[in-house]
């Protein structure tokens, strides 16, 4: 926790804000408020990332029998986390949690047990985070990435780790990944999160996140608005936030 800096706003507290946690601070939710002054949906944006990502964990853990699960950018605690919803499912999955915020980190310390771990490290660390995961790579992994990619402002240095920690994955891995999609009011909140937050972040468009994906095998409805993957409700509406799932 000496390494906290509550002075400059982080990705993981104002994401807690929005989700309505409480580990954030005051520059975390003015910059939260301002940016949801600019772009109203991106509370709406939060919480359908989070109901995208039960449902894909639910999907590869039970539809497909995926036991382990790599999530690199965890962020922090929230409802339905993917070890909870895959530990519902299977309670012997192994869920491997990558971040590099202290405040995650002091959360997993306190939280995380048993078949639930943590590896501090920058995801783009690629070789480091695989090596320290102690997963067991000859068998399917499920690589998740929500709202990491975005974070990634350089399309080639994303696309070579993507690649990277897929080439390390057994065939029959999945890879489940979120970000936010670009229009004009969510590029005005781009601009205030760039010019207060940390780590900067950059807008794709679906073209542009479905390149991510190269080289798998999608699964219906490809990629997609996050309500609009497999959703629960009859009548989604599409929202500023795009996803995919995939399988090597």
């Amino acid at each position: 926790m000496d390494e906290l800096d509550t002075g400059v706003p982080q990705t993981a507290r104002i994401w807690n804000y929005w989700l309505g946690g409480t580990d954030n601070f005051a520059v975390d939710r003015e910059v939260g408020d301002q940016i949801r002054q600019a772009f109203p949906d991106i509370v709406d944006n939060a919480r359908a990332s989070r109901a995208f990502l039960v449902r894909a964990v639910t999907h590869v853990a039970d539809t497909a029998g995926i036991r382990q699960f790599l999530d690199v950018g965890a962020g922090l605690p929230a409802a339905d986390n993917t070890h909870e919803v895959a530990q519902r499912i299977a309670p012997e999955s192994r869920v491997v949690y990558v971040d590099s915020d202290p405040l995650v980190l002091a959360h997993a310390q306190r939280l995380l047990t048993g078949n639930t771990q943590f590896v501090e490290a920058d995801g783009r660390d690629t070789a480091w985070v695989l090596g320290a995961a102690g997963l067991d790579f000859s068998q399917p992994v499920a690589l998740i990435m929500s709202g990491l990619l975005g974070h990634m402002t350089d399309d080639d240095a994303a696309l070579e780790m993507v690649h990277a920690y897929l080439q390390a994955l057994a065939p029959g891995s999945y890879f489940i990944a979120l970000d936010g999609s670009h229009s004009i009011e969510h590029g005005e909140a781009e601009k205030i999160w760039n010019e207060q937050a940390n780590p900067p972040y950059v807008l794709r468009s679906h073209a542009q996140f479905g390149r991510f994906f190269d080289g798998l095998t999608l699964i219906e409805p490809g990629v997609t608005s996050a309500p609009l993957w497999r959703p629960a409700e009859s009548d989604p509406r599409p929202l500023d936030v795009v996803c995919g799932v995939a399988v090597k």
